[in-house]
Order: C-alpha cells, then structure tokens, then sequence
C-alpha cells in the first residue's frame, strides 16, 4: 500500500499549522498534531470531493466536531486546492476568513462551522439522516475528541444513529488521552471505550492513528461496513502533540503557542520528521 501522498499531506499540515497558530497567537496545536495524521488520509485518499466544486452534491462530507483545531482542516483544504496556500498565513488575522475555531462562513470546502464541543457530531448526524431520506449516496464523516465523549449529546446522537440505522455514517474518535485541563482518566474515564460504543450498537473498528497503512485499512473497512444496518465509528488511539517531542503526552499544549526559541524546535523536530 502507497500512503506516500497522506504523509506527504500530514507533513505539510503540521507545518502549516505551527506556522499559522504561531502568527495568529492562537493555541490547541497539539490537538492539531494529534489528528493531522487521520485528517491527511480522509483527504487524501478517502474522501470523494472536487476543489473546483465545493459544493458538489455527490461529494462526502466532513464535519470537525472539534472544532478548535480547525486550522488542522484549513491547511488539508489548502493542499486540496480548495483555495490558495498563501491565505493560511492570514489565520486569525484581522479580516480573514479562517478563524480560529473552524468555520464554513465564505470558506470552501467546510461544510459548518463549530466549536462548542458536542455540537459538531449531532448535525453530522442529522445530514446523514438527511442523505438517507434522500436516497443519496454520499457518505458523512465526524471527528469527535475523546474530551467530548463527556457530552450528552454525544451519546444520545449515538443512540439515534443506530436507531436510524445510519449505515452511510463514519465517525472517528482522536482518542489522544488528554482533555484541555487534565488527562482524560483523570477527568472522566472513558475505558473501555470500544465496548461502549459497540453496546450503542455500532460498528466498531480501533486502530493506531499515527499508522497510514492501518488508517487506510481501516477506512476500507468502514465503507466496507455501509449498507449493513450499522453506523461506523473509528476510535484512533493517538498522541496528543504528535511529532514534536516536547509537545508530546502534554497538558501544556492544549492552550500554549510556539514562539521564539519554542517554535523554532518545533520547526526543526517536524522537518527532521519528514517523509
């Protein structure tokens, strides 16, 4: 299996991303680093889109329901075309469109802005509820943080999803173990958190979100899964802060932005990491 062209694309939206949340001023890089892996494969090899039609009917959709890392999205969508890589300088910036919680406001290629945590999950939910109603084919995926499986709202979606046998429904957990305060474990356990999901009746599939080739797999799997009756969910164990050691299984990062002497290592750790 070739997953050159989503190590390629992760590289380019860690860069991105440090260099964005950097000028900006602007925080959650590690929760970044931690889905830049899971993002880089939907783009770049899973999902069904066309930059020069955003807005295509056909295409799949891709709601992040975590939605403070969305400069993790803008840069995937830079790279796809969706608008020029030079506008990812502009992030947070007076003026610009990208700001920093994700938004779909005069941005191609977003399909909803969010940000309050729990919120992201139910529309995808409602837009595959929707697709099915309709009789259509594309497909609905969500990326969920493990810190908001605290939300009601998550669960219950979970509930109706299954409920409505949501077959045409994808959503991947970036379970990088830290909330914005403390360690999940420390703030509400969530173990074991396959089994939780596959008693709200889903199709369950667990994998390292760093590993491309078990990603695509995965991703196989779960298109694999549609039309039989069950919703997918696709729990990737990941690290928050991923590729920058000292970022890496840390509390700190969740709210803290790389300047000075700090981006610089940053920097230097992501280019010696380049595949």
């Amino acid at each position: 299996m070739n997953c050159q062209k989503s190590l390629d694309l992760a590289y380019k939206i860690r860069l991105h991303a440090l260099e964005m949340t950097s000028r900006g001023g602007t925080s959650h890089i590690a929760s970044i680093f931690s889905m830049a892996d899971l993002v880089a494969v939907l783009y770049a090899d899973v999902l069904r889109y066309d930059p020069r039609n955003p807005r295509m009917p056909g295409r799949d959709r891709l709601l992040l329901s975590k939605g403070h890392a969305g400069a993790g999205i803008y840069a995937a969508l830079a790279e796809s075309g969706f608008f020029p890589v030079e506008e990812l300088l502009t992030h947070c910036q007076n003026g610009s469109r990208l700001s920093g919680h994700v938004s779909h406001k005069g941005v191609p290629g977003v399909e909803a802005s969010t940000g309050s945590l729990g919120q992201g999950l139910p529309m995808a939910m409602g837009m595959a509820m929707a697709a099915k109603l309709n009789h259509e084919d594309h497909r609905i995926y969500c990326i969920i943080g493990d810190g908001e499986c605290d939300e009601g709202a998550i669960w219950e979606s979970a509930l109706i999803a299954h409920q409505y046998k949501l077959d045409n429904f994808i959503v991947t957990i970036d379970f990088n173990k830290i909330q914005s305060l403390a360690p999940v474990e420390e703030t509400i356990a969530l173990e074991p958190l396959d089994e939780k999901w596959r008693a709200f009746g889903w199709h369950v599939i667990r994998v390292d979100g760093h590993d491309h080739e078990a990603l695509h797999r995965a991703y196989e799997e779960a298109r694999g899964a549609m039309g039989g009756g069950k919703p997918v969910v696709v729990i990737a164990d990941t690290v928050k802060g991923k590729g920058v050691s000292f970022m890496e299984h840390s509390v700190l990062w969740h709210y803290r932005t790389a300047r000075g002497e700090e981006y610089e290592a940053a920097l230097k750790e992501l280019e010696a990491g380049k595949p």
